[in-house]
């Protein structure tokens, strides 16, 4: 679970920036949003609300970056090449710190990127500030451009872990690169707490852009009989004519051809190399086909609908004939039933793009009145039609606004002490709580003077 995110001089955000999940003590409803998680309360929803380039996308790239940073997948340069462009004065420090709950237990993971270098890389046990933090790393570059090392107690006594540090100093550290996930990787009984915290950025924490796709969505669907139900049934719940999902499985030879002889053999070589024992191919059109050894064999997988009209006939269709609407919401299949039964965190950008906003609102209605679900949905979105009491605690609405000195400001809609009767979908659309779109005068602008004629 995400408690805080803290952002600085990272895309929009030039000042310090802080969104969080925490509760407003007097807000009540509606009721069943608040998880009390070991004597932690958290929201389990969010919707951040903002014009055009308001910062937004931003919140959750730089969130991405994070991610990316700490699993070894990127390095404080690619950070530093997204500093805040608006401000010449001498350089900021970047920061990037978060929060969290991984497998009950609080963390706070922190970096601050001076010119591409990591500064400062720092792990704690939480004390959420009603106890002391507790070190579980921190590596910080002094003065002379070295890199220090400091490491839990129990890790600094023990001669083995000394050792290791000091191979960790001399051979792997690189100055732009996370520790993190080096750390991770090690089987050192000291070492634990930083692998079951590595577990929220690689597995606890799922961010989606407009452009995700669920991962082999044919094989989960072909293999999960009780996810590949709860796909049907929400859809279906719908009325898109939708009747049916289905997985339609041939051998790759059928499905390759015949006189394909160089185009089959480049998949068998693709499909030994991955350790994974499944390989995902896209066709022209970016339908993703699943190629995975069943009995000997290798098999090609890809997603089937069945649509029916009004009289009942039906036919089957392959996922490019579908509107964008409802691929878009095949693709939340996988993330809605993950968020409702499991304590993963969704960040969704966009997440009505494609979408019909009556099932945009359904979507998050129903997340919204269910009690019993176990994650946190946090989401960007220009639809107002979601701006509503029975769906959101005040504390769960967000605003992004841009400064006059360019910088992004985040503020919720708690900050307005509004009553809980009030309507809040008007009221933003009337530019109460700002973050709208400041539009100037279009009606001024002559189209007609830009013809060459």
């Amino acid at each position: 679970m995400i408690i805080r995110f803290v952002i600085q001089n990272v895309y929009s955000f030039f000042e310090r920036t802080e969104f969080n999940m925490l509760p407003r003590p007097k807000i009540r409803t509606p009721e069943g949003h608040k998880y009390s998680l070991n004597g932690v309360e958290l929201l389990k929803l969010s919707a951040i609300y903002g014009a055009n380039a308001a910062g937004k996308s931003n919140l959750i790239k730089a969130l991405a970056l994070l991610q990316e940073l700490a699993t070894g997948q990127l390095s404080g340069a690619k950070i530093s090449d997204n500093r805040f462009k608006f401000d010449s004065s001498e350089p900021v420090l970047q920061v990037l710190a978060v929060e969290f709950l991984q497998e009950g237990k609080p963390y706070y993971y922190a970096v601050e990127i001076e010119n591409g270098d990591i500064a400062t890389e720092e792990l704690y046990l939480s004390g959420l500030g009603k106890k002391e933090d507790v070190l579980l790393f921190e590596r910080k570059k002094t003065g002379n451009e070295e890199t220090q090392l400091t490491f839990s107690l129990d890790f600094e006594r023990e001669s083995e872990s000394g050792l290791l540090k000091s191979i960790l100093l001399e051979e792997f550290l690189d100055k732009s690169k996370s520790v993190f996930h080096w750390l991770a990787k090690r089987n050192n009984a000291h070492l634990s707490e930083v692998k079951k915290a590595m577990g929220w950025f690689e597995n606890t924490l799922q961010i989606i852009t407009p452009n995700t796709k669920p991962a082999a969505l044919a094989q989960r669907l072909d293999f999960d009989p009780i996810f590949k139900s709860f796909a049907h049934d929400t859809l279906c719940a719908y009325h898109l004519g939708i009747s049916k999902i289905d997985v339609e499985k041939k051998p790759i030879e059928e499905i390759v051809g015949e006189g394909n002889d160089q185009v089959l053999s480049k998949i068998r070589d693709k499909f030994s190399e991955n350790d994974k024992g499944i390989l995902a191919l896209k066709n022209t059109s970016g339908a993703e086909l699943i190629v995975v050894q069943e009995n000997g064999h290798l098999v090609g997988k890809h997603v089937k609908i069945i649509q029916s009209d009004k009289i009942g006939h039906e036919a089957e269709f392959d996922l490019d004939e579908l509107s964008d609407g409802t691929i878009r919401l095949l693709d939340f299949m996988p993330a809605f039933r993950d968020v409702v039964l499991k304590p993963k965190v969704y960040v969704v950008d966009e997440l009505e793009r494609s979408m019909h906003p009556a099932l945009a609102k359904e979507l998050v209605t129903k997340f919204s009145h269910d009690k019993a679900t176990k994650g946190q949905l946090i989401f960007t979105t220009h639809e107002s039609n979601l701006l509503d009491q029975t769906i959101f605690r005040q504390d769960e609405v967000w605003f992004a606004e841009k400064s006059p000195s360019g910088s992004t400001d985040l503020y919720s809609l708690s900050d307005f002490k509004e009553h809980n009767t009030i309507d809040i979908r008007k009221g933003y659309l009337n530019g109460r709580y700002g973050a709208i779109p400041f539009l100037a005068n279009l009606q001024a602008l002559n189209w007609h003077a830009y013809d060459p004629n």
